[in-house]
C-alpha cells in the first residue's frame, strides 16, 4: 500500500501562495489589501460604536461603500511609492534591496495607519471627530500630552500600543514567507503590467475624474461632522491637515472668494461702524473709537480667561449647576445672556479677546508666524499708554505658542508655572486655580502700589482633561472625582474666592474685570456647528461697572472694544467688534468656526454655515431645543456674502499684515 504524503506549509507560506503569482508586486497587494482591510474594520467598529448617531443620517448604510473608496485613496498612495520604484528595484539584479525595502515600507505603513485607527476612538471621545489638525498641534506638546493620556486614559493607551505592536507582528509574519523568496519572477511581465498598475493606483488616489482630486470636503455627506470624520480614515485626515498647513495664508479661499473691496464694504457696513471713517489703505480696519465717557485716569483691566467653562455649565444659561460663584455675580456687573465664543481652541479664545480677530480656518494667530510680532493686542494698545501688562498663567506659556506671541505683541510680564513658590497643587497642565489666583492678587497688589496702570490677562486651567485639582474643596457634584462637572466646580470656586478677594482690595475701584470663558469644555454634536455649545458665560463687573443683563447676540470679538469704552480709552485699532456701551440696542451677530466650517448668526438666530467646496447651509438656532434646524433652501445671498466676507478678511489682514494699529 503505497502512502500519501502532502507538503504542510504554515499559515503564512498557504497566505503567501495566493499572491506569489504576481511576482514582485507580491508585498504591494498585500500591503494594498491590508489597508482596506485594517480600514474597512475600523470603521466598522466606530459605526458599531456610534451607531444612533449614524443611524439618524441620510448616508447610512452606503457609509461603507463611501469608506472603501477613501480606503481606496489611503492605499493607493501607501503603495506608489513602491511601484513607481519597482521598474528599478525589481530585477533579480537588485531582488534582495527590494524583498527588504518592500518588507520595511509595509510594516512602517502598517504600523502608522493602524496607529492612528487605534487612537481614533480616544481622539472622539474629547473632540467628538477623528483625528485632525489639532492632533499634529498637540504632538508639539509631549510633556502635556503624555501627562493628560497617563491621567486620564491609560488602559485605553496600554490596549492600543499593544493591539498596534501586536498587529504589525502578526502582518510581519505574514509576510515573512516574501523575505525567503528566492526568485523574481518574470521581470518583462512585471514591465509589461507596470503601466496598468500605475494606472489603477493613480485612479486610487484620486478617486474622481473631476478637475481637482478627492478631498475630505467630497465626503461631507450629512448634517453630523462626526458622522462625515468616520466615513474617512484618520491616517487620510491627519495627512490632508497637514497639506494643509502649506497653504494656511489663503485657507479661506475653501469658501468662495469675493473682491477685496466688497469685502470691505460688508465688514464696514456693520452699524456699529458705518459711521467710523476709515481712512489708511495700509490697515483697511483702523478707525478711532472714542470711549462715552473719557476719564481724567483710565481704569485698569484684569481679564480672566477660563478654562473650557462654558455655558453647558450655567444653570442660568439652561447648563449644569455647577457654577454658583459665578451666578452670584451675575447681578453685580454686565451678564451676557447670549455671548458666544468663535471657537474651540483656547487660542482662538486668546485671539478673539486680546486681539478682537475674526476666526479663520486656518490655525488661530497666536501660532501663525507673522503675527508673532506686530500684531495689534490689548497688550500693546495699553502699552503705549502707559500701562503695565503681563500674562498670567498656571502651566507652561510655550504652550500653543502664547509666549511668543504675548511677548512679541506688548505684554512685558510673563508668569508660568516655574514662577510660583510652593504651589498647593500641581496637575498635569499646571498649578492648582487657586494658585494662579493667589499669584494673580499678590501681582495686582504690587502693581496698584506703583500707582501705574495695569493690565493683566490670567489664564486658568484646572478644567482640562483630566480634571485635576486638590482634594476637600468642593462638595462634588459627581461621585467620581475627576469629572468635568467636578473640575468646573472647582474652578468655580477658586474664581469666587479671587473675586471675594479683590473686592475688599484697594485695586478693585480702579480696575475693571472680565471673567470670560475661551470656549466649551467639549464642543460636538450631530450638527455641522453645533451652536449650543459656542455659548459662554461672560461678565464685566468692578470699578464703577452698573448691574446690566446683555441680551443681544454677542460674539467674543465684541468684548475688547467695549472694555476699552467702559475703561474710558480713546483709541486707534483695527478691531471691527462693537462697543456695547456705545451701541447698546444694535442687532448682534456671532461667528462660530468649527473645523472647516464656518457660522454667521445674527440676532435673531438665523444660521447660515459656509462649508468648503459646497454651497452654503441655512439654518434657525433654537436655543429651548439647543439645536439648529436647517432648510432645504439656500441661504439668502446677502447673508452667505456677508458671511463669506467675514471668512475672508482675517487672513487677508494677516497675509498683508494689515492688522495693527498707529501706536
Amino acid at each position: 500500500m503505497t502512502s500519501l504524503s502532502f507538503p504542510i506549509r504554515s499559515l503564512p507560506e498557504r497566505i503567501y501562495q495566493r499572491f506569489s503569482w504576481t511576482g514582485a508586486y507580491a508585498p504591494i497587494l498585500m500591503l494594498f489589501l491590508a489597508i482596506l482591510l485594517i480600514g474597512g474594520l475600523s470603521r466598522f467598529l466606530l459605526v458599531a460604536w456610534q451607531f444612533d448617531r449614524v443611524a439618524e443620517t441620510s448616508v447610512w448604510p452606503d457609509i461603507f461603500l463611501h469608506g472603501l473608496r477613501v480606503d481606496l485613496i489611503m492605499a493607493g498612495m501607501a503603495v506608489a511609492p513602491l511601484v513607481l520604484l519597482l521598474p528599478v528595484l525589481g530585477h533579480r539584479f537588485s531582488w534582495t534591496v527590494w524583498k527588504r525595502l518592500t518588507g520595511l515600507w509595509s510594516l512602517f505603513v502598517v504600523f502608522v495607519f493602524l496607529f492612528m485607527e487605534l487612537a481614533t476612538p480616544t481622539f472622539i471621545a474629547e473632540y467628538d471627530t477623528r483625528p485632525n489638525r489639532l492632533f499634529i498641534e498637540y504632538l508639539n506638546y509631549p510633556k502635556e500630552v503624555l501627562s493628560m493620556l497617563w491621567e486620564g486614559y491609560l488602559p485605553t493607551v496600554v490596549a492600543g500600543v499593544f493591539l498596534c505592536v501586536s498587529v504589525t507582528l502578526l502582518f510581519a509574519w505574514l509576510l515573512r514567507p516574501w523575505s525567503g523568496e528566492v526568485r523574481s519572477g518574470s521581470y518583462p511581465r512585471a514591465l509589461l503590467v507596470w503601466p496598468i498598475v500605475i494606472l489603477a493606483v493613480f485612479m486610487c488616489i484620486r478617486s474622481t475624474t473631476g478637475h481637482r482630486p478627492a478631498n475630505p470636503a467630497m465626503f461631507a455627506l450629512t448634517s453630523d461632522a462626526l458622522v462625515n470624520s468616520l466615513i474617512i480614515n484618520s491616517t487620510w485626515s491627519v495627512a490632508f491637515a497637514i497639506y494643509n498647513l502649506k497653504h494656511e495664508d489663503d485657507a479661506g479661499d475653501i469658501y468662495g472668494q469675493m473682491e477685496v473691496s466688497k469685502i470691505l464694504d460688508e465688514v464696514r457696513s456693520a452699524p456699529w461702524l458705518s459711521n467710523y471713517a476709515f481712512s489708511s489703505s495700509e490697515f483697511p480696519t483702523l478707525h478711532r473709537q472714542r470711549p462715552v465717557l473719557e476719564k481724567s485716569r483710565p481704569l485698569n483691566l484684569v481679564i480672566v480667561l477660563e478654562e473650557s467653562l462654558g455655558a453647558t455649565f450655567v444653570e442660568s444659561l439652561g447648563g449644569t449647576p455647577v457654577t454658583p460663584r459665578l451666578e452670584a455675580l451675575k447681578d453685580s456687573g454686565w451678564w451676557f445672556e447670549n455671548l458666544y465664543a468663535t471657537g474651540t481652541r483656547s487660542v482662538r479664545g486668546i485671539e478673539a479677546v486680546v486681539s478682537g480677530y475674526l476666526p479663520s480656518p486656518a490655525r488661530s494667530v497666536v501660532k501663525l508666524s507673522l503675527s508673532q510680532t506686530g500684531f495689534f493686542t490689548l497688550g500693546e494698545l495699553l502699552k503705549h499708554k502707559g500701562y503695565d501688562t503681563g500674562f498670567i498663567y498656571g502651566g507652561e506659556a510655550h504652550f500653543d505658542n502664547m509666549r511668543s506671541f504675548f511677548s512679541g505683541n506688548g505684554f512685558d510680564t510673563i508668569i508660568d508655572e516655574q514662577d510660583y513658590t510652593s504651589p498647593v497643587f500641581t496637575g498635569s497642565w499646571g498649578v492648582s486655580d487657586e494658585d494662579l489666583f493667589a499669584k494673580t492678587h499678590e501681582d495686582l497688589e504690587k502693581l496698584h502700589a506703583s500707582e501705574k496702570p495695569f493690565f493683566r490677562l490670567v489664564f486658568s486651567s484646572s478644567n482640562h482633561t483630566p480634571f485635576e485639582y486638590p482634594d476637600q474643596r468642593i462638595e462634588r457634584y459627581d461621585d467620581e472625582k475627576n469629572t468635568v462637572n467636578n473640575a468646573v466646580k472647582y474652578a468655580d470656586h477658586a474664581l469666587g474666592n479671587f473675586i471675594d478677594t479683590a473686592r475688599n482690595s484697594d485695586y478693585w475701584e480702579d480696575t475693571v474685570f472680565l471673567i470670560v470663558a475661551d470656549h466649551d469644555a467639549r464642543v460636538w454634536g450631530d450638527e455641522l456647528v453645533p451652536v449650543k455649545n459656542f455659548q459662554i458665560p461672560g461678565l464685566i463687573l468692578g470699578a464703577d461697572i452698573e448691574s446690566r443683563r446683555i441680551k443681544t447676540v454677542t460674539s467674543q470679538i465684541d468684548l475688547a472694544p467695549t472694555l476699552l469704552s467702559l475703561m474710558g480709552i480713546a483709541s486707534d485699532h483695527p478691531m471691527i467688534g462693537r462697543d456695547l456701551l456705545s451701541f447698546p440696542e444694535e442687532p448682534g451677530r456671532a461667528i462660530m468656526q468649527f473645523n472647516d466650517y464656518y457660522a454667521w448668526m445674527d440676532d435673531r438666530f438665523n444660521v447660515t454655515v459656509l462649508r468648503p467646496g459646497q454651497e452654503a447651509l441655512a439654518g434657525v438656532y433654537s436655543r429651548e431645543k439647543g439645536s439648529t434646524e436647517y432648510l432645504e433652501d439656500s441661504p439668502e445671498k446677502a447673508a452667505t456674502e456677508k458671511a463669506l466676507a467675514h471668512a475672508l478678511l482675517p487672513l487677508m489682514l494677516y497675509r498683508e499684515q494689515a492688522y495693527q494699529a498707529k501706536l
